[in-house]
């Protein structure tokens, strides 16, 4: 009999959530060995074919600096064949105008861009100061909206920072914020390295909430470097926050910021919301299958602890 947790429903919290799953571009772009092309676009059908509402497929990054993602335009051809019209709605990450060139040329409707909220991360990650990053992306994305498509903004170090430390909450509204004001129509918190903790998550969406910008517009990004992840979903929930980025399996990190260890794995974070009553969609058995799959073509086990439970 498969195991399942017993479900408590608690007041307060929402009904149903959207799940953003980043396992085939943040899970991925870290990995050392280059996983065929072919494979990428298993993990995408399957993960689609899974409930997951949201996929993002890669990202048209220069290939010097990311070297995994380098066959973007030929997964997307792939995934045409796979899914038909519905791989137009997979995000893509942009990293600027050349990058948001690519996806308008490959019939993309939906891309991401990503900030970052301290100076050190924006120069190590985008070669700009903390202000020239939204010089860069202003044009990015006001093409995109004038060509209609869907814009999400990205803002990574909103906890903490490798070089730089705590980050003051502050700092993270004021570059949010000024992310949002280009016109992206919702914001991704990143916590990058994993360093933060429940009540920091509570105070930011509330300094997000007095600055004008609700739980209905932002979006969780959470590492598991210190064991946090899931505690802190459950702080947004609290929170109000509908929308959680998780990658299957438990893949990914950031190849810029070393101590940036795995993200949130999708199936864990399933587990709880069925233990909680929260709706999302998702087929558990389907992902976790997934997953192992996946990591059967890494070579290693999933770091998800749902995954190594039901192994």
């Amino acid at each position: 009999m498969t195991t399942l947790p017993m479900t408590v429903r608690e007041d307060g919290l929402p009904a149903r959530v959207t799940i953003y799953e980043v396992g085939p571009r943040d899970g991925l772009q870290n990995e050392a060995a280059l996983v065929p092309t072919e494979v990428k676009a298993e993990f995408v059908t399957r993960l689609v074919a899974a409930g997951l509402p949201t996929v993002e497929a890669t990202s048209f990054v220069h290939p010097r600096w990311v070297p995994q993602l380098a066959d973007a335009g030929d997964l997307l051809g792939l995934l045409g064949d796979r899914l038909g019209e519905a791989a137009r709605d997979l995000p893509v990450l942009v990293p600027n105008d050349r990058g948001l060139d690519r996806a308008l040329e490959l019939g993309c409707r939906h891309v991401a861009i990503f900030g970052s909220a301290t100076e050190t991360f924006a120069r190590k990650n985008l070669n700009r100061s903390l202000d020239e990053q939204f010089a860069m992306f202003e044009p990015t994305v006001r093409r995109a909206r004038d060509a209609g498509l869907e814009v999400r903004a990205y803002l990574s170090m909103c906890f903490g920072d490798p070089w730089e430390g705590v980050v003051p909450v502050e700092q993270v509204v004021a570059a949010g914020t000024r992310l949002m004001d280009l016109g992206a129509s919702q914001l991704s918190l990143g916590d990058t390295i994993g360093v933060g903790t429940a009540g920091h998550v509570g105070a930011l969406v509330a300094a997000f909430g007095a600055a004008g910008l609700g739980p209905d517009r932002l979006a969780m990004h959470f590492h598991d470097t210190y064991g946090q992840a899931l505690a802190n979903t459950y702080a947004a929930l609290r929170a109000g926050i509908t929308t959680y980025d998780a990658s299957a399996g438990g893949l990914g990190g950031c190849p810029y910021a070393e101590s940036a260890t795995g993200n949130l794995a999708t199936e864990d974070l399933v587990w709880m919301l069925d233990g909680l009553g929260v709706e999302h969609g998702v087929d558990l058995d389907a992902l976790v299958d997934t997953s192992r799959w996946m990591a059967g073509h890494l070579g290693r086990p999933s770091p998800s602890a749902v995954v190594r439970a039901r192994s």
